[in-house]
């Protein structure tokens, strides 16, 4: 896979050209013989003097050592974009809650918004949930992570009781599933495949991007990787 590079230059340049106007009146240092240019946006009367550009990805192709492999990347991005919904709601209920809380100042209030909420969540994603697949179910556990830096296990014994979680994981692991699994795209290949799957979905507008809590870079992670297979086949 090629990696990421960040685009910007002469043609974003003049792509955003001609929504602005240059000064006519160009301020001149004497004893230089070029002038200072300031910019104008259209619809503001601040002068800038620079232009920033957002960061633009371009996405390498895709390339497998082989059909099988082509297969288990188009599943996996299936899953990844069927869930990510799911984990990004959760993020942003998990946020809402702790600002709701810190405004509330006795434990016992603290204690029945927390079920309220709790309450509100399950019913709000039980049923969907029941329809997922066991490798969907811990996908959905890994985003979970990334989204939140907090495992669904420390959710649920947060939200709950640590008892609770405790069974919560039992009753999941009889199905394969983990609820203490975290995500590390730095260290294990099918997390940075997740990684790679959103970050192309964000870029076409496919999801809404919702940035990850934990300290990565995806471009790194992208040369990264690339080295490594690159390597594996020398």
């Amino acid at each position: 896979m090629r990696s990421t590079i960040f685009l910007v230059g002469f043609l974003v340049f003049q792509a955003i050209g001609f929504s602005q106007e240059i000064e006519n009146d160009s301020v001149v240092n004497p004893n230089d013989s070029i002038a200072d240019y300031y910019v104008r946006f259209e619809g503001d009367s601040i002068l800038h003097s620079s232009i920033e550009l957002e960061e633009v990805y371009l996405f390498g192709r895709l390339e497998f050592a082989n059909r099988d492999e082509r297969i288990r990347y188009l599943i996996l991005k299936r899953k990844t974009l069927k869930v990510y919904p799911y984990a990004k709601l959760a993020a942003e209920r998990l946020v809402e809650l702790n600002d709701s809380l810190k405004h509330i100042k006795k434990r016992r209030h603290q204690r029945k918004y927390t079920k309220k909420v709790q309450k509100f969540i399950e019913e709000e994603f039980s049923e969907e949930l029941k329809k997922l697949t066991r490798t969907e179910g811990q996908i959905l556990v890994k985003l979970i992570y990334r989204q939140t830096g907090t495992t669904a296990f420390d959710l649920v014994k947060e939200l709950r009781s640590g008892w609770r979680a405790f069974w919560y994981n039992t009753t999941a692991s009889l199905f394969k599933i983990s609820l203490k699994e975290e995500f590390h795209p730095e260290s294990i290949h099918e997390d940075y495949l997740i990684e790679d799957i959103l970050q192309r979905a964000f870029a076409a507008n496919r999801l809404e991007r919702q940035e990850s809590v934990l300290d990565y870079d995806y471009a790194q992670l992208s040369n990264k990787w690339k080295n490594a297979s690159s390597e594996s086949k020398n």
